[in-house]
């Protein structure tokens, strides 16, 4: 799922392209995309764009109103596999055309077309359309902003309820922005351990926490809007949540870059957590909810005993 420092890419991108270009039509092609239906969808067209915002893990595109009403917003939440597509139009030239398999929708504007696709089957990518600002407050889950927040608001808010570290930051009633792939690096950063509770963190724990996902949140930011000028590519094609420059996501059994030791991972419903043991928690295995209860005494419960496990393993598999 694109998260902060992706939807910033896009946000930067759709800025340089669309402010003050006129809106021709918004193509809805996915049965499921279109959320809302009051204004209607074809109200949003003839309308220039007058602000490209980010609300959470959702794009938001600012439509100018008339004299004598509010404006209209465009309320794009990618979720998981959703992804944006700039067609660059000649004049006289029709739009692009939308992908029959993955595409959801377009919109047509007279230089370009701006495609959304989603890769899943199960589509979940949405587009809203509603009227003045007190409607668009209805889209923000109410979670504070990572990079605007003070430590003393961040630890208030996550001491508000008691959850793990890994749940609170990427619970969007709490903070905005954060998913799966930024709170590892997170975590990791501050030394924590994604199940640590945010009731038992110290003061200087939840400061530790606080400075790392600032920390993270701009370093990424910044560098994938450097890697997108310095690549010359007219639109960021490539948003994903595994990077080569990470430390733990999607690094399962790879070094990590600090103390070598392999990284480790948790899985849960639809989610990961990847984790250093050695930088993270001690030394200590977290229980993985299947594995562990398959394993039951197996189990490993430290990094030493995992590596002696599979240090005997690569010894029987040798041959003599």
């Amino acid at each position: 799922m694109p998260e902060l420092p992706d939807i910033e890419l896009y946000r930067e991108a759709l800025r340089e392209r669309l402010l003050g270009e006129t809106l021709e039509r918004v193509r809805v092609l996915g049965p499921s995309w279109l959320r809302s239906v009051d204004p209607p969808i074809p109200a949003a067209a003839g309308r220039p764009v007058s602000d490209v915002r980010r609300l959470g893990k959702r794009l938001v595109l600012a439509l100018e109103g008339a004299a004598d009403e509010e404006a209209l917003f465009l309320v794009l939440h990618l979720m998981v596999a959703g992804r944006l597509h700039w067609k660059p139009r000649r004049a006289g030239a029709a739009p692009a055309r939308v992908p029959a398999r993955r595409g959801l929708g377009a919109l047509d504007f007279p230089h370009g077309t701006l495609l959304v696709t989603e890769a899943s089957p199960r589509k979940r990518a949405t587009l809203h359309l509603v009227r003045g600002e007190r409607a668009l407050r209805g889209h923000d889950p109410g979670g504070l902003e990572p990079l605007d927040t003070s430590p003393a608001r961040f630890a208030a808010r996550l001491r508000r309820e008691n959850h793990t570290a890994k749940r609170a930051l990427t619970d969007p009633r709490i903070l905005s922005g954060i998913g799966n792939a930024y709170s590892d690096e997170i975590l990791h950063r501050a030394r924590l351990s994604p199940f640590k509770q945010t009731a038992q963190l110290t003061d200087e724990e939840m400061g530790r926490l606080c400075e790392a996902m600032r920390a993270t949140l701009l370093e990424w930011r910044e560098r994938l809007l450097r890697e997108w000028h310095e690549s010359g590519a007219a639109f960021p094609e490539r948003v994903t949540a595994f990077r080569p420059g990470m430390a733990v996501h999607g690094r399962h059994r790879e070094p990590c870059p600090d103390c070598g030791a392999p990284v480790q991972r948790i899985a849960f419903a639809e989610n990961q957590c990847n984790y250093c043991a050695r930088c993270q928690t001690g030394g200590r295995l977290l229980a993985d909810r299947a594995l562990s209860r398959l394993l039951r005494e197996d189990w490993p419960r430290t990094l030493a005993e995992l590596e002696e496990r599979l240090d005997a393993l690569r010894a029987e598999a040798s041959p003599p």
